[in-house]
């Protein structure tokens, strides 16, 4: 067996394609690039059962994965996070079978590290020296890292108020940081005007084909750790909407391997908070491709995204999966990051915690129903976000009694 099964490269606008051994970024309509596998053959050559002796990461999966030679493979050991039971939550939502699918434990603290092993790997594998991309924060934290393990150069920019611990993950990192006081929008224009004028690989969202492919091991996951049982629905916090893509694309090729057969595709929900909701509005209206959304701001940070490229694959996944776009209340973002961690003991990101607030309100509207298994990911760690809960915490003097009463034994 070859170590990747990868065929060619697809535009899935145009279907134009594209050799598998060289650099491309966009198609040629300017549609991003997804990556095309053997999958009959690899039909023939492989199976579940191939798994059980391999290490639990996401090169568990190498076959279905782009990097040709296991020599390019630059690993942290990210992937097979834990898919965790909220049952006390999930009693909560009024729903019994609740899960997560926890990304705050991989290297680097979020999910982003998947993106960055896979394509900074592939990377490797193409000769690339030098990188660039424009980030909200933990997309350029986890690949200036990678990068500084492959020994590839990084260039960086990301919003001034993007959190503060992936700026010093870049700058430790050793990446060319830059800061701009704008959006992530503003970000990608300088990026894009350094690419022109300096050749460096543009590893912006879906404007390289492989961080799809590293995403979508989410998916190969979820569908492992429920003994290739999906789930009814899975809720994914969506700024770029890689994630979501690449789980879409995930279980599409399990599908054509045989894996799943006679099972239904669950339905995809994609969250956003009110302040930037570009993907939900294009979905209430059932229109293919989004709008810009003008001055977007949200505390959940990784999904301040006023416009993503492949909103179109975005809105063809949920369309696909009779799923459904929904934006949450800004201000309930963070009493369900707080119930979050009460009820369960986890403290997960603000756009975890949007994920959240989506399950418990599609529940009462009825969307989710009771008996339904449900997935949420949390994309992150919640300790990457010191400045996201202000609580207010008694002082007391050297020699004072703790001014406790029955309550707080109980």
């Amino acid at each position: 067996m070859r170590y990747s099964y990868i065929s060619h490269l697809y535009c899935p606008k145009c279907l134009q394609t594209y050799a598998k051994d060289a650099i491309h970024h966009l198609c040629d309509c300017e549609a991003p690039l997804l990556v095309e596998y053997n999958l009959d053959q690899l039909a023939k050559e492989w199976s579940p059962a191939d798994l059980e002796r391999r290490t639990p990461d996401l090169w568990r999966y190498h076959e279905l994965l782009p990097v040709q030679s296991q020599e390019h493979v630059t690993t942290m050991g990210e992937g097979m996070t834990p898919l965790l039971s909220m049952p006390t939550l999930g009693e909560n939502m009024e729903l019994p079978n609740l899960l997560m699918k926890d990304e705050g434990i991989i290297p680097t603290g979020a999910f982003k590290a998947r993106g960055a092993a896979v394509g900074v790997s592939k990377a490797k594998e193409l000769g690339v020296e030098a990188l660039a991309m424009p980030t909200n924060g933990n997309a350029g934290a986890a690949w200036s890292l990678y990068a500084a393990r492959a020994h590839i150069s990084s260039t960086i920019v990301m919003p001034v108020d993007a959190p503060s611990i992936t700026r010093n993950e870049c700058a430790l990192s050793g990446a060319n940081l830059f800061l701009v006081n704008g959006l992530i929008s503003d970000a990608g224009k300088m990026v894009a005007e350094a690419v022109k004028n300096y050749g460096l690989y543009d590893v912006s969202t879906l404007k390289e084909p492989y961080r799809i492919e590293g995403k979508k091991t989410m998916g190969l996951e979820i569908a492992e750790q429920l003994n290739w049982q999906l789930p009814d629905v899975i809720l994914y916090p969506t700024g770029g909407g890689v994630g979501l893509i690449g789980i879409y694309k995930a279980l599409q090729e399990l599908q054509a391997l045989g894996w799943l057969e006679g099972q239904k595709m669950p339905r995809l929900v994609a969250v956003q908070a009110e302040g930037c909701a570009p993907i939900v509005e294009a979905w209430k209206q059932g229109k293919t491709e989004s709008v810009f959304w003008e001055n977007s701001q949200t505390q959940a940070f990784g999904i301040n995204v006023p416009k993503a490229i492949g909103d179109f694959l975005i809105l063809h996944a949920l369309y696909e999966t009779d799923g459904c776009a929904i934006a949450v209340e800004e201000e309930e973002i963070l009493k369900e990051l707080k119930q979050v961690a009460k009820l369960e003991g986890s403290f997960v990101c603000p756009e975890g915690a949007a994920a959240f607030l989506a399950a418990r309100q599609l529940r009462e509207q009825n969307w989710i129903k009771q008996e339904e298994s449900v997935v949420v990911l949390n994309t992150g760690a919640g300790i990457k976000y010191p400045d996201t809960a202000e609580v207010d915490v008694p002082v007391l003097e050297p020699g004072e009694s703790l001014p406790l009463d029955s309550s707080f034994v109980k």
